[in-house]
């Protein structure tokens, strides 16, 4: 049976769960706006470009005083992290500092807090939450492991005085360290989220707790306080029919895994590199390195998703929102910066987009939907090398507004909700 034949037959099902998968991140039938500097958007929303050309911009934090602070990927002039401060509609570059560039940044209880990719600072702030000594952090992490690929480390905090940081695998799917199949050996130490206390100097990987395990790479994640829990976007693996063309054709190879979002408890485990998520079949599924044939369901030890999406879409940033300038029923839903595919032939490339997930009671419900797509520039750019620009990082204004950071070209995004 054809994949699309059976994704409209298991449509109803796959409702009931909220675990609706289609390539909807093209949003065709809605033109682009100059007005909204070229996103498509839902209605009643309108987008401007804050500021642009400023290096490879992932996460973003804003304060109550209106200021953004970007990370960059990499420095440019020597800085890796931006303080723009926000006037209506444009911004003004206020300063910049840190000799290193990264993806995690977050702000709470008084401390900015921002990785590379084997460290992690925080920088005291002052009752404008600006920053006090930027020469002079203090680093509450170090020695984590940054190899060959998966080496960004996002971070986020909870209400309990404790820091979150991905350390992705580096490896797509752990046979080539694992090649007779006994065990991955680099879930020690990689493929999971682990926790850290805010205020201890140069933490390890001893004293940290290895809070989420089975996790390929998250670079998405945050704190849901409706619900006090962790919740991470999952980089699912890639080349099912590459490596096992006998088991899987190339559009299956296009669709599956799906990109998951997982509700994390200390202690589970996802299931990464033995499991993957089968959004037709819904179901977690033994992978084929390690015994699987596209059919057999995988040991129930693996925790499942709490909402799936189109494959290979690469989720980089995951935000609650809990503003009041949009409409009701964006209040503590998820938005989701999916930043592009690179590995969906035949199929199209795709992604490039921001969608809204609902919740309700702290979990996803219902349908997600695309609120802000056309990144790319047009159908024509949805590949990598192309795409015009790429979301990444997601932060809320102190006014409710959506700020999107663009990686490609160092845009960042403003949409707001015209009442």
């Amino acid at each position: 049976m054809k994949i699309k034949k059976l994704f409209v037959l298991l449509l109803p099902a796959l409702a009931v769960f909220g675990l609706i998968v289609f390539n909807a991140c093209k949003d065709a039938n809605k033109p682009a706006n100059s007005d909204n500097a070229g996103l498509t958007l839902e209605p009643g929303f309108s987008a401007v470009a804050v500021a642009e050309k400023l290096g490879s911009a992932r996460h973003l934090v804003i304060t109550p005083e209106n200021d953004i602070y970007v990370h960059l990927a990499n420095p440019v002039h020597g800085k890796g992290i931006l303080v723009l401060h926000i006037d209506g509609d444009k911004t003004t570059l206020k300063t910049s500092f840190a000799d290193y560039g990264g993806t995690g940044i977050a702000i709470k209880n008084g401390y900015l807090y921002a990785s590379n990719n084997t460290e992690v600072f925080r920088y005291k702030l002052n009752a404008q939450e600006e920053v006090i000594d930027p020469d002079h952090p203090e680093r509450i992490v170090k020695g984590l492991l940054s190899r060959r690929m998966h080496e960004p480390k996002a971070i986020c905090l909870d209400n309990d005085g404790n820091i979150y940081v991905n350390i992705g695998a580096y490896s797509n799917i752990c046979s080539d360290y694992d090649p007779n199949k006994t065990g991955c050996p680099i879930l020690d130490s990689a493929a999971g989220i682990w926790q850290f206390k805010v205020d201890k100097p140069d933490q390890t990987y001893g004293d940290g707790v290895h809070y989420g395990w089975g996790l390929r790479n998250v670079v998405g994640l945050a704190w849901n306080q409706q619900d006090n829990q962790l919740f991470v976007m999952q980089h699912g693996r890639d080349a099912l029919h590459d490596l096992f063309p006998n088991l899987y054709t190339v559009h299956q190879s296009a669709e599956l895994p799906a990109e998951c979002m997982f509700a994390i408890k200390k202690g589970d485990n996802a299931g990464w590199p033995y499991v993957y998520y089968d959004w037709m079949q819904q179901k977690n599924m033994l992978g084929p390195e390690y015994g699987g044939d596209g059919k057999k369901g995988a040991d129930p030890k693996y925790i499942n998703p709490v909402a799936a999406y189109p494959g290979h879409y690469a989720p980089d940033g995951l935000m609650f929102y809990t503003g009041s300038q949009f409409p009701e029923k964006y209040k503590n839903g998820a938005f989701i910066a999916f930043h592009g595919s690179w590995n969906r032939a035949p199929e199209p490339q795709a992604g490039y987009c921001v969608v809204f997930q609902p919740f309700k009671n702290g979990m996803p419900d219902g349908k997600w939907e695309v609120f802000a797509g056309n990144f790319p520039g047009s159908l024509a750019q949805t590949s990598p090398n192309a795409a015009e620009h790429r979301p990444c990082g997601l932060a809320q204004g102190p006014d409710g507004s959506l700020y999107v950071s663009d990686d490609q070209r160092g845009t960042i995004y403003k949409i707001t909700y015209n009442k």
